[in-house]
């Protein structure tokens, strides 16, 4: 499967660009500075006017942290996720929603897993612990327990998750790529704690509701180490 970026309508232009924009103004006392250096840096192949190609990111990436994209239809299944984040290889849908869905989506698409996920594979630290959580998953794939755990993991940290920089900052795509969670994750009233590895592997979530909590890691590095020990223990 390949990005037909000549397939793009007006339309998906527009919401790129009406998203993007947002949030690159929204972010700006938000997001973490790792987020917004990568930002900075991608400038040449991630802006707000024009759609992101993949073949110019993965041609960014391949002299930095090594990362390429992949295309898929939607959600995969996890065994395939894991493969392929322990490969460097990035899942992105190609689709974008529509001027009516600006703000609430059921399941994940193209702006979220670029604009939300993919300036932090630029980062080296985040990328180590994001192709570290990829071969994990693959390790473990056939134990259920494991699988559950490394969801939650991933929920609380790659999609939600928020880092202490003078206060809460966002690095969670999942924040990162809304205009309301990136606000309410963020609010004096929203419960936020300290990261805790075995707080947050026992931590259910339901995908379709706001964030109950938040975890806030100290740094990129804490993030790290996290998955270090967590594949120490699994040995």
């Amino acid at each position: 499967m390949k990005q037909q970026f000549e397939q793009y309508t007006q339309e998906d232009f527009d919401v790129w660009e009406t998203l993007s924009s947002r949030q690159e103004v929204n972010l700006k006392d938000k997001a973490c500075t790792e987020y917004l250096s990568a930002i900075d840096d991608m400038k040449e192949v991630l802006y707000p006017g024009r759609i992101a190609e993949f073949s110019q990111l993965n041609d960014w990436f391949e002299t930095r942290t090594g990362w390429t994209m992949y295309c898929v239809p939607g959600l995969i299944p996890v065994d395939k996720f894991f493969e392929l984040l322990a490969k460097k290889q990035f899942c992105s849908s190609t689709w974008l929603r529509n001027m009516e869905q600006l703000d609430y989506l059921e399941e994940p698409d193209m702006f979220h897993d670029v604009f939300g996920h993919v300036p932090l594979l630029s980062n080296n630290v985040f990328s180590e612990f994001i192709h570290e959580f990829g071969k994990l998953g693959v390790q473990n794939i056939k134990n259920e327990e494991r699988l559950i755990q490394l969801q939650r993991l991933y929920w609380f940290t790659i999609e939600f998750g928020l880092i202490d920089q003078n206060g809460p900052k966002v690095y969670g795509a999942g924040i990162a790529s809304s205009f309301g969670e990136s606000i309410y994750s963020l609010d004096q009233k929203t419960a936020r704690v300290p990261f805790n590895l075995d707080e947050v592997l026992t931590t259910f979530f339901e995908t379709d509701k706001i964030q109950e909590k938040y975890f806030v890691i100290e740094s990129m590095e804490q993030l790290y180490q996290a998955i270090i020990e967590l594949k120490a223990r699994w040995k």
